[in-house]
This record gives structure tokens, sequence and C-alpha cells, in this order.
């Protein structure tokens, strides 16, 4: 939330420098002194740590960069010198392959808590709208550094995800056909496809920061939501961001960062495939080709359309839907803590979510295609059903008057008439 300026400079160089170029004044408002919410949980911890994932995929991607070959005949081999013969290569590798994995972890589990606690109401539609946009460049970035270690699974992955472009050709003839040579640089998958996939994927980080700077320039416009969904009112119902959530946030960090090294150290495959340490052979096809974990709620519902086109359209609709979850959901309480028939209808949203995760990675067939349709078609009944409709109908629980009667039992005396006026 916009706030005064507190900073004062200490020396004649801060307000030299101050005057010039307030970089310390911007921190120490915005990251030291802003006033947050006293309320909020663990599951706000999820922006810094994500945060902190993005500049240590860039710094290990940037060094494997200096070492791998984005050539067809040398790629594979390329990585494999990594993991043997350069100084730390191995750990660099993991540290970059485990990292994708829990940057997505993180970024769901940041992304449900906003879908929880309402975080996409006004006035953080914008706010809302450029967290989507990052999810949708770290798949985007994720599928091209995947296709980089140049294995079967790699290879494959990218012949099946570039391919369903050709389904244009049902609206356009010859578009998809055109556009899907146009990424291969070619008539197949080949060299000139690696070097395109290899320079996105080294771009595409940079932008995503870009991106991560407007998230939270536009979270301090309005100020962080909070579990109970209400406004601030008062001064008294906040706490500066430090000490009081640089320390949570710190220790939750450390928390995370310890998962990430069991993974890492114990475990460092375990989320991915052994046919990726096969080269990749354009003649033989793998029995069953299985994209990374975090891709595959998205994979089966491509798979749960028969059709090429509708699957197509199915894929994108699942991602692009998020983008109008604020218009989408009616209910005028942020928080699903005070929804009681809502909060049924999200828990099984979570649900399918992974249901669709195992079936992903299922052959498409029997009771598994069959599921698969089914939490399909509730993934999209979720935002086009159930969040329009029980929003209108469905009665809240009582709201607290303000954020200090939820948390202390007892409301501020500036918080009653507003509260009356909200009633009204």
């Amino acid at each position: 939330m916009a706030h005064p300026s507190l900073y004062q400079p200490s020396s004649g160089v801060e307000k030299w420098l101050d005057e010039r170029l307030p970089v310390v004044r911007v921190v120490h408002d915005q990251f030291m002194v802003f006033p947050t919410p006293r309320n909020l949980n663990y599951w706000w911890t999820f922006g810094v740590i994500l945060t902190f994932m993005l500049v240590a995929q860039i710094i290990t991607g940037v060094v494997l960069a200096m070492h791998y070959i984005p050539a067809e005949d040398r790629a594979f081999d390329s990585v494999e010198r990594i993991m043997r013969d350069v100084n730390w290569g191995w750990l660099l590798r993991y540290a970059h392959a485990v990292g994708a994995s829990m940057f997505f972890l993180a970024a769901y589990i940041h992304t449900l808590r906003g879908l929880y606690y309402g975080s996409y109401k006004a006035p953080r539609e914008v706010l809302w709208i450029l967290g989507v946009l990052i999810l949708l460049l770290m798949i985007a970035t994720a599928f091209m550094g995947y296709s980089l270690p140049w294995g079967q699974m790699s290879f494959w992955a990218v012949t099946v995800i570039t391919n369903l472009f050709s389904s244009l050709d049902a609206v356009i003839p010859g578009l998809g056909t055109t556009l899907v040579q146009w990424i291969w640089g070619g008539f197949s998958v080949g060299g000139p496809t690696l070097n395109r996939l290899y320079s996105l994927h080294y771009l595409f980080p940079f932008i995503i920061a870009g991106v991560v700077v407007l998230h939270i320039w536009a979270l301090h416009i309005p100020g962080n939501n909070n579990p109970t969904g209400i406004d601030v009112k008062s001064p008294k119902e906040t706490v500066p961001f430090h000490p009081y959530y640089s320390i949570k946030d710190g220790f939750a960090l450390v928390m995370f960062l310890l998962l990430f090294g069991v993974l890492l150290f114990y475990a460092p495959n375990l989320l991915g495939h052994a046919d990726n340490y096969i080269p990749a052979n354009p003649l033989q096809t793998p029995p069953h080709i299985v994209p990374e974990w975090y891709f595959l709620p998205f994979y089966a519902i491509l798979r749960a359309v028969p059709d090429k086109l509708l699957g197509v359209v199915a894929l994108l609709s699942s991602i692009g839907v998020l983008f109008f979850v604020p218009w989408l959901d009616t209910s005028k309480v942020r928080s699903t803590r005070y929804r009681p028939l809502y909060k049924w209808f999200f828990w099984a949203f979570v649900v399918t979510c992974i249901a669709l995760g195992y079936l992903g990675a299922q052959a498409p067939d029997g009771w598994y295609l069959f599921f698969g349709r089914v939490f399909t078609i509730y993934y999209f009944a979720f935002f086009l059903v159930v969040m329009p409709v029980l929003g209108k109908f469905e009665p809240p629980r009582r709201l607290p008057g303000s954020i200090t009667e939820a948390v202390l039992g007892h409301e501020t005396p500036a918080a009653k008439p507003r509260k009356r006026e909200a009633m009204a």
C-alpha cells in the first residue's frame, strides 16, 4: 500500500545519492518499513521463496550455458561432459534440474494460496494477471529447457508438443504445417530446432525477472491481502516488513531449501525419466512419452479430448482461464475461510489437479482415459460454473469487523462504523 517515505539519509554520501538516484530510499520504504498485515501466515512466504528460486535458476543456467553446446550431434555429450569433467558440473546441472521442479512446486502452492484467499479480487486484478503471466512464461521456459539434454524423452517431447501447432490446419489449411516447419527450422526436429529452443530458454528467464518486478510493484500499490480477506483499516493492524516478516520468510526459505537439498543430494533423478539418459534417436519412438511432472495435469487435459484441435484449445484454455478468475468469481467475500460451500469445491479442485497429474503419467486408455475426462470436466467447471454461480447464492459466514478482531478476538473502535457501512 502507498505510504509516505520515512527514509532519512544518515550521511552526506547517502544524501548525495538519494537526490540523484534514490535506490536506498526505495529499498528502505518498500522492503524494510513497508506496512504489512499483522496476520499473514506461512502460505505468504512463497513469494520470497519463488524470488530466490528464480535467481538460483538464472545463476546456475548462465554457468551451464558456458559449457553447453547447442548442436544436434554434440548436445547430449556436452551435458555428459558437464556432469563428468566440469568442476562441480554435476552439482550445477542437478541444482538447475531439481531447481526447476522446486520452482514449480512453490509456484503452484503460491497460485493455490491466491485462489483460496481471494488474492485476485479488486484491487489486485493486475497483480493476479501478472502472476499468471509469470506462470505461463515459466511453463514455456521449462519446456524449452527440457529439450536441451537432447535425450530420447527430450527429443520426442519436442516432436509431440510442437506438432500440436499443425492442428491449426483444421482452421486455415496449411497454416499449422507452415508454423511447425518454421519452429523446426526444417521438415523435422533437428539442429535448428535445438538452437532456437536454447536461445529462447536463455532469454525467457530475464523476461520473467522483468515481469516479477512488475508483479512486486503491483503488490506494493494496494498492499498484501491477508487470510481474512479484509482490508487494513488502521496502522495498528500492520507491522513493518522487517524484521517481522523478513525473519519469517527467511525461516520458511531455509525449510524449503532443506527439502531442495534432500532431493538434490540424495535423489536428483527421482522426478526425471530414465529414457532421457539415452541419446535422441529419431528412428525409435519411446513406448510411452511422459513430460516432466509439472506438465502432467495439462498433458492429461490435452489427451482427454479426442479431437486434436479441441485438445489444443483445452490445453491452452486450462491456463488461459486463470487470467479471467477475477471476473469469474462473483462472490463479494475474498477468503474461502468464510465460504463454507465454496471450500468443498475448492478442495475438490485441488484433488482434481493432483489426480490429473497422476493420470497424465499413465497410458491414455481404459479407466485412465475415462477419469481423465471426468477430472478435466470438473477442472473447467470449477472456473466456469462454480465460481460464477455459487458466488451469487452462497450465504457466507459472518466476517470479522477488522483484522484485529480476527486475530485478538475484539474489534477496534475505528472498525465498527466501517463494518456497519459494509453491511449496509
